[in-house]
């Protein structure tokens, strides 16, 4: 399938408080994503960040290419999945069975407690490196410990590039 043929891979990601109260100085959002089966065979993974300073970023312009190659290390905070695992991006495999019958996938992410973020959503397609087919920017004003607003993910706009969006942990 080739990119031209498709401007916007439907992606609906529903960020919405959940659990108790964290410990810690982090929001726990649950992330809830959705896509057109027809393109689900292209994606193997799903590559979360969040940058500081959202709001003097253009979400246009992160979606072009590979965050990677567009901010600084120290731009991205760090953050814990539900296993505990850290990290500057969080990479959840695709549950393609799921994502084939146009279900959903759920993932859990712990944000830094914060003002001034932009949470960015990269799609990964299958190879050694991996390949960047696209992704979604969303601005969060307010990340604060326990109950968080929930925040629809703008569509994840297909722009094939060759880099390797991977970021180290």
């Amino acid at each position: 399938m080739s990119p031209s043929s498709l401007k916007l891979l439907p992606l609906a990601a529903l960020l919405a408080a959940c659990g108790p109260e964290s410990s810690g100085p982090t929001g726990r959002f649950g992330l809830d994503v959705v896509m057109s089966s027809a393109v689900a065979n292209e994606v193997h993974a799903l590559q979360v960040s969040v940058l500081t300073r959202g709001s003097s970023r253009s979400c246009t312009e992160l979606q072009t290419t590979c965050l990677n190659s567009q901010v600084r290390r120290e731009d991205l905070v760090v953050l814990e999945d539900a296993r505990g695992n850290e990290g500057r991006a969080l990479r959840f495999t695709v549950d393609l069975a799921a994502m084939q019958s146009g279900g959903s996938q759920s993932l859990d992410v712990d944000v830094p407690v914060g003002r001034d973020y932009a949470l960015v959503i990269e799609a990964m397609a299958v190879g050694s490196p991996s390949r960047f087919l696209g992704s979604s920017c969303n601005y969060l004003k307010v990340v604060n410990s326990g109950t968080n607003a929930p925040l629809v993910a703008a569509p994840l706009v297909l722009t094939e590039q060759s880099c390797d969006p991977s970021i180290a942990p």
